[in-house]
């Protein structure tokens, strides 16, 4: 880790960009918070979103969830509207081409959202597909700031598979100038948090690199999210250099069991532990593999796939998600409706000890994983971490070696969700429940 940043500082010093883009100023630990889309979808209003934040505020800012992030669709004026949705949802585009927000859903404007989050301490994020407006190319605007067009930026043949609404951009100057044009004016808004949708598969490296020096332009530290996933393996190097997370699966939802053949849409929970495991080499301060959203709790009122519900996952599902997230150190961001939490599911976000392993844990890795259940284990200021996770559909005892952790008994054992010590154990041995999991904390002595 030494090597890696003293590289960066070298790069820094010859005016390199590829490495200067780790941005050190942001995402130094996996980022916290909250996305509109697992509950509200395309549906969020200025209002609504604000209240979230007020809660976000009074109940879990304190124990480090900042981000607070409105998905895809605000510059919809009528986002429940079914057909071609740039033709009857009532898209509010600029005269430079740049998606404005809805004033019927934001009558304030987007700076005023901010202004409200940054009021309270927390930090402001959008949503965006990458590229521009198929409208802005048709009319052939101006892109502010230069002396190009629409046309003359955008990709025709570039048409995300999924989302019809924009054309790709070009990897030549006119596309640096809507990009640049974009950030400086979302950066105005005061955002400090960009996730960019329908990028990272197929992997578009003109156009991540492209964003990623707009932001850079702007002087403001701004998280740089990549979606949908998988993001391919073979270009983790170039997404740690030019973003703070990526999706390294497809969109993740409240669902444990598929059969091996299914889809891979919605991913289900099972199968991120052999993913996460594969990213272990690319986790650091400033970039982050990004297993997803946590759709837990409440997914109402119009969550962004399926009908309005609780989350399928039952507690002990929840249990396991949350902790394979925080042991393999992706970012966490809530995706339940917050104003509709229960105590279980609060009982999830604001356990300190917990959001500690997310957070400040190091040499997280998986020690062992087949059809019946995983362990991982990582380093920590107090001691060593084990988590524990049982597939199975009834409880178990699972037991761990210090040998195999890497450790030399005995050692005396917390646990971290109930809070509770094990005692001395000479060796790891806890009963776990159904596809649930156990989070210890391994006490080291200290001279």
């Amino acid at each position: 880790m030494r090597n890696r940043y003293s590289l960066l500082l070298l790069c820094l010093l010859l005016g390199l960009p590829a490495l200067a883009s780790a941005q050190p100023r942001v995402a130094v630990t996996p980022p916290m918070g909250w996305n509109s889309w697992d509950s509200f979808g395309y549906t969020i209003t200025q209002s609504q979103f604000e209240r979230e934040a007020d809660y976000m505020h009074q109940h879990l800012q304190k124990y480090g969830w900042q981000y607070m992030v409105i998905d895809e669709g605000w510059f919809a004026r009528y986002p429940q509207r079914q057909g071609i949705a740039r033709k009857v949802q009532g898209y509010d585009i600029s005269k430079h081409g740049l998606y404005i927000p809805a004033p019927n859903r934001f009558p304030k404007g987007l700076k005023a959202v901010a202004d409200y989050v940054h009021s309270l301490g927390l930090k402001f994020g959008i949503h965006i597909v990458h590229g521009i407006p198929r409208s802005a190319v048709e009319k052939n605007l101006p892109i502010a700031g230069s002396r190009y067009t629409a046309r003359q930026a955008a990709n025709q043949s570039d048409v995300c598979a999924w989302n019809t609404d924009n054309y790709g951009i070009k990897d030549n100057a006119a596309g640096q100038a809507y990009y640049d044009s974009m950030l400086k004016l979302y950066a105005s808004w005061g955002i400090d948090f960009l996730k960019v949708d329908c990028i990272s598969r197929p992997y578009n490296k003109h156009e991540i690199e492209m964003i990623h020096r707009a932001i850079l332009k702007t002087g403001r530290p701004i998280v740089l999210s990549l979606s949908p996933g998988p993001t391919p393996l073979k270009d983790g190097l170039h997404a740690e250099q030019h973003a703070n997370m990526w999706r390294i699966s497809n969109d993740m939802w409240d669902i444990w069991y598929k059969p091996a053949n299914a889809p891979s849409f919605p991913q289900a929970v099972p199968r991120q532990f052999a993913v996460l495991a594969s990213w272990v080499p690319f986790r650091g301060p400033g970039h982050w593999p990004d297993a997803d959203m946590l759709p837990i709790g409440t997914l109402e009122p119009h969550p962004g796939w399926g009908k309005p519900r609780k989350s399928r996952l039952n507690h002990n599902e929840e249990r396991t998600l949350v902790t394979l997230w925080s042991i393999a150190k992706s970012p966490l961001i809530m995706g339940g409706n917050l104003l509709m939490m229960d105590p279980y599911t609060l009982s999830l976000l604001d356990n300190p000890q917990v959001i500690a392993v997310d957070q400040h844990s190091f040499a997280n890795h998986p020690v062992t994983q087949d059809q019946n259940g995983a362990v991982w284990e990582a380093g920590g200021d107090k001691g060593d971490y084990v988590a524990l996770f049982n597939f199975e559909n009834k409880p178990r005892f699972m037991s761990v070696s210090w040998g195999q952790s890497g450790l030399h008994g005995p050692h005396a054992v917390a646990d971290l969700w109930s809070h509770q010590s094990l005692g001395v154990m000479k060796q790891i041995r806890v009963k776990v429940p159904p596809h649930g999991t156990r989070l210890l904390l391994i006490e080291q002595k200290r001279n």
